[in-house]
Parts: C-alpha cells; sequence; structure tokens
C-alpha cells in the first residue's frame, strides 16, 4: 500500500512534479491525510504525474511510505537551485493574487513616489550647493540629512519599484535572502539615519545659541564627522540581526522585507530597540528645541542681549529645524509606537508559526508608508522656509520677517532741550 502524507506550510508560488504519486482512481490502497481533497489545495493529476502548485503561504511537503518504512521525497525539486526556503520567509495570513498586489501597489505609484522624493531632494541639494561658504555646521548637518534621504529612496525605492513592475517571486528570486537582508539592513539604516540626525542638529542649534561665543575649531570638517558616525551607528544597528539578534522577513504582501514582529526574544529585544532609539531621538530633538526657542525669545525681548548678538540666520534656521522635527514626529511616531505596542503585546500577535493577522499586515504597511513621506518632506523644509523664497512668494512677508529679527529698532534720540 503506498500512502501519500501532504502537510501544509505558508511559502511562495511554485510548481513541482513528482513521479509515481499520481494513480488511476481505480488504484486501490491510496490514501491522503492532512487535506481533505488535495484537489482543492492545489494538486492535481496530469497524465499519471502530480503537478503541486505553491501558492503564497503554502508548501507542500511529500513523503512515500511502502510497506516497511517511510522514503522521504527530496524537497530539493521544489524549490529553486535545489535548496530550502530561506530564513526571511514565513507564513503569509492567506494568498494573494498578482491583480491584488496591483491594486495594493501599483507599479506607477511606487515609481511616481521615488522620483517625487528623488527630485525633492535634488533641488534641496543644489540650494545648499549654492549657500555662501563658509557653511555653518547647521547647513552641513542639513546637507548631511538631504544627502541621506535622497540615497535611501534610491536604494529602496529600486528595490521595491522593480518588484512591483515585475511582480516576482521572491521566494524564487531570492532563496537565499540576500536581497531581503540588504533590503532590511537599508530600511533601519535610512529609517533611522534622518531622526539621529535631527538630534545632532539640534543639539548643535542648542549649543549655537545657548553658548554664542563659543565657536568649534572647523566647524564643517566636525559636522561631517558627526554624520559620519550617525550612518556607522545606524549600519550598526541595521547588521545586528545579520549577526543573531533579530531577523528580517519578507512583509505582506510580498514586496518588502523589515524587521520581523515575533515573540523571540531576539525579535523583541532588536525590535525595541530600534524603537527606543528613535523615540529617544525624536524626544531629545524636541526637548533642545524647545529650550533654543525659549532662548531666541528671551533674546529677542532683551534688546541689550541683541544689540550685542545681531543674527538673523538664527532665526531662520530654527524655523527650518522645528519643521523638520514636526515631520520626522508626524511621520515617524506612529510606526515606532506601532512596532513598540505590537511587541509588547499578551498574548503575542504572531503565532508560533510566524503568521501575523491580516489587520497587523495591514497597519505596518500603512504606517510604513506614512514614514516614507519623512524623506520626502525633509527637503521642502528648507526649500520653502527660506527668507529669500518666502519674500518671492509673497513680498508682504518682508516686512512681518523684520518683526522676527533679532535685531531691536533703532533708538530714537531723546529731544533736545531749549
Amino acid at each position: 500500500m503506498t500512502r501519500t502524507r501532504l502537510h501544509h506550510r505558508p511559502e511562495w508560488r511554485h510548481r513541482a512534479a513528482l513521479a509515481g504519486l499520481c494513480h488511476p482512481p481505480h488504484t486501490p490502497g491510496l490514501r491522503t491525510t492532512g487535506f481533505e481533497d488535495p484537489r482543492a489545495h492545489g494538486v492535481r493529476c496530469s497524465r499519471g504525474r502530480p503537478v503541486l502548485l505553491i501558492t503564497v503561504g503554502l508548501e507542500v511537503r511529500i513523503s512515500v511510505a511502502r510497506w516497511g518504512g517511510d522514503a522521504p521525497v527530496s524537497l530539493g525539486a521544489m524549490w529553486p537551485n535545489g535548496s530550502l526556503p530561506g530564513p526571511c520567509f514565513r507564513p503569509m495570513n492567506a494568498t494573494i493574487t498578482a491583480q491584488e498586489r496591483r491594486l495594493i501597489a501599483s507599479p506607477w505609484f511606487a515609481a511616481s513616489f521615488c522620483v517625487l522624493g528623488l527630485g525633492s531632494n535634488l533641488l534641496a541639494l543644489s540650494a545648499l550647493a549654492g549657500a555662501p561658504a563658509p557653511r555653518s555646521s547647521f547647513l552641513t548637518l542639513l546637507c548631511g540629512l538631504v544627502l541621506t534621504d535622497f540615497l535611501g529612496l534610491l536604494v529602496t525605492g529600486a528595490i521595491v519599484v522593480a518588484q512591483h513592475a515585475a511582480l516576482f517571486a521572491w521566494q524564487a528570486a531570492d532563496p537565499g535572502c540576500r536581497l531581503c537582508h540588504f533590503m532590511g539592513v537599508a530600511m533601519v539604516f535610512f529609517g533611522l539615519c534622518p531622526l539621529l540626525l535631527g538630534a545632532a542638529m539640534a543639539s548643535e542649534r542648542f549649543v549655537g545659541i545657548t553658548r554664542p561665543f563659543w565657536r568649534p575649531a572647523a566647524p564643517g570638517r566636525r559636522a561631517w564627522a558627526t554624520v559620519a558616525l550617525v550612518w556607522l551607528a545606524a549600519l550598526a544597528l541595521g547588521l545586528l540581526p545579520l549577526l543573531g539578534l533579530g531577523r528580517y522577513s519578507v512583509q505582506w504582501p510580498g514586496s518588502w522585507c523589515f524587521l520581523t514582529l515575533g515573540a523571540r526574544r531576539e525579535d523583541v529585544a532588536f525590535g525595541l530597540l530600534f524603537a527606543l532609539l528613535g523615540g529617544l531621538s525624536v524626544g531629545l530633538s524636541f526637548l533642545l528645541n524647545t529650550v533654543s526657542v525659549a532662548t531666541l525669545c528671551r533674546v529677542y525681548h532683551d534688546r541689550e542681549a541683541a544689540r550685542q548678538r545681531p543674527r538673523d540666520c538664527e532665526v531662520e534656521m530654527m524655523v527650518q529645524l522645528v519643521g523638520i522635527m514636526v515631520v520626522a514626529t508626524v511621520c515617524w511616531m506612529p510606526l515606532l509606537v506601532f512596532i513598540a505596542q505590537t511587541l509588547l503585546q499578551t498574548p503575542p500577535v504572531m503565532s508560533s508559526s510566524g503568521q501575523l493577522l491580516r489587520a497587523t499586515e495591514h497597519q505596518l504597511l500603512i504606517y510604513l508608508r506614512v514614514a516614507t513621506w519623512n524623506q520626502i518632506l525633509d527637503p521642502w523644509v528648507y526649500i520653502l522656509f527660506r527668507r529669500s523664497v518666502l519674500r518671492r512668494l509673497h513680498p508682504r512677508l518682508s516686512s512681518r520677517l523684520r518683526a522676527l529679527t533679532l535685531h531691536p529698532p533703532p533708538a530714537q534720540a531723546p529731544p533736545s532741550g531749549p
């Protein structure tokens, strides 16, 4: 008697044909376990051979028992290059067709989104390049922020647009999870860098406003060294899953990779570390910017101090920095709070097999898209919130901008006596 056992496990679309497992209807002794009707789950016979259609979330394992014991059939024929699925693949909540995936994220929308972001950052970089020399530390850090946003959209956008355009099966195209790991590192790196650079810019303005007579040597080099330090810190955090702390996995609808919201200690530790570091960066920026704005207001009302430090550019830089902080808070805090809330929820949201609820998958995708807008809006904060631009857009604002200056109005001479 030949007995065929079918076990299911979510994976990617693939076809496999194994000889000797399909029998005519009159063949006695054929029994299946695991599914009531194999044909209802993508298993059908064609010319005496089984054709197994493995959709998203379905891997079929087959073993054959002949009288004495089990003779397992090799799974190498079922996956590309004769290999098992990589560690980045986990069960999806349900199958999804190519048409449904196009409705979720069309390639035209993804391409337009990337072109808009790349064009905005290039415009901001050209404006920063035209700034008069020597550039301040603030403008250098801002240049590093815009450059980071540009590279982030270029790297991650290229992968997402290619996936949406070709609709390739990630399991077939990347069985070893190298591309998924690369994208996961890029998502964490380019996600944390703007938050960390925002905190660095807030620290620079805090020191520059509260200690106006302290000037570091070679401010441009020091600022670029700060940008490099932020890049190294974000890269080190992004590489932790490759060293065993946390995992990167393909996320619904199968077009991007990110950290895994699992119940393992490693996944929880890495996810909370990512959310905590991002949240602390936003909180530090808020605290330092609040103190800097309060100091500027006090200087504005103190005419004697304003005469000693006539700096109109400080108001302009603080307006831009507050705008960058507001954009980062609105775009990133929902995702950071969602990650921490999901990982700390009891019972765990992810099942023991690695499956998330469909509602959780939808929310993660929405919050990620909101966070991506940070890379598009950052350059426009600098482009639009400049005095020269505001005066061109609305000439009447010139008199209002003078009211925000740190220069006090000239004192009137006392009337001469008789």
